[in-house]
């Protein structure tokens, strides 16, 4: 592929699923296509987008792709570990209805899986749970409460399991009170506005693929959005090395606090008048 076919493929992608690609880093991206045109057997981008226009499957497959719409529960079990040991026992300390925002949430494992150590941590806390993809067919799967297949659910101990789950031919879905639980939306992450008024927000191996003008713009608006002493969750696999200068600061690996600046300013100031030389008499 080379850059002729790569504009050509943006703004396919961009008119038929409103998809930018212009914030994905240009060379990962064309590699990463180049092998998914050719696992499909076409002989370039043009004929492969004259089958996409032809057959929404194909376009859905490719969207699939894009988005990475890959997801279990309790993805990275010592990360959630945490989340459910430390971080959200801790916001529980200062408010028992949290606002939590699921980024990116695929096919609805992140948020339900929140939901379900809500469930645990507070039964009675009047929680809300937004979770928000960009791809309908995703939503519309984690609406429904799945069926999700036994590979969704490596992650997921017996007990809870048998607590959280019906098993079905189709496969498991969610205990019917988990689906008033979540709020599902559709929204792009690079186009649309941010809520505000987080307590937690979780965007966990959404941005991998994204080049570092958009991670940073990303990160930055995530920090507007959450409230003082707010989490950011974010991947095992992705980093936040200007985390200080959006006001946050890290807590533990993939947990980033945001300070409430106020505070900051005054814990500051106190530090810069605790170094002032002494006065001369």
């Amino acid at each position: 592929m080379n850059e002729k076919d790569y504009e050509f493929l943006k703004m396919k992608v961009k008119k038929l699923a409103g998809l930018s690609l212009d914030a994905y880093k240009g060379e990962q991206m064309m590699r990463r296509l180049d092998g998914y045109i050719a696992r499909h057997g076409y002989a370039g981008v043009v004929p492969f987008f004259s089958a996409v226009e032809k057959d929404k499957e194909i376009l859905q497959q490719l969207m699939d792709f894009l988005t990475i719409n890959v997801s279990e529960f309790f993805r990275d079990n010592e990360q959630f570990n945490v989340l459910k040991t430390r971080v959200i026992p801790d916001l529980l300390k200062k408010s028992q209805s949290l606002n939590i925002w699921s980024a990116g949430c695929s096919i609805g494992a992140e948020p339900y899986s929140v939901a379900m150590l809500l469930d645990e941590l507070s039964p009675h806390g009047k929680h809300r749970i937004l979770a928000t993809d960009l791809d309908d067919k995703s939503l519309a799967r984690a609406r429904s409460g799945g069926p999700y297949a036994e590979s969704h659910l490596e992650q997921v101990t017996k007990g809870v399991m048998l607590k959280n789950f019906v098993k079905s031919d189709e496969g498991y879905t969610v205990a019917p009170k988990f689906l008033s639980k979540v709020d599902f939306k559709r929204h792009n992450l690079l186009n649309d506005p941010f809520e505000v008024g987080f307590d937690l927000i979780m965007c966990r191996n959404v941005t991998i693929y994204f080049t570092e003008e958009t991670k940073e713009t990303l990160n930055k608006g995530f920090a507007k959005s959450l409230n003082n002493d707010g989490v950011l969750f974010i991947g095992s696999t992705e980093s936040m090395l200007d985390a200080q200068s959006m006001g946050l600061k890290r807590m533990f690996a993939s947990f980033f606090c945001k300070e409430d600046s106020a505070k900051a300013n005054q814990s500051s100031a106190l530090g810069m008048k605790a170094k002032a030389p002494a006065a001369r008499v």
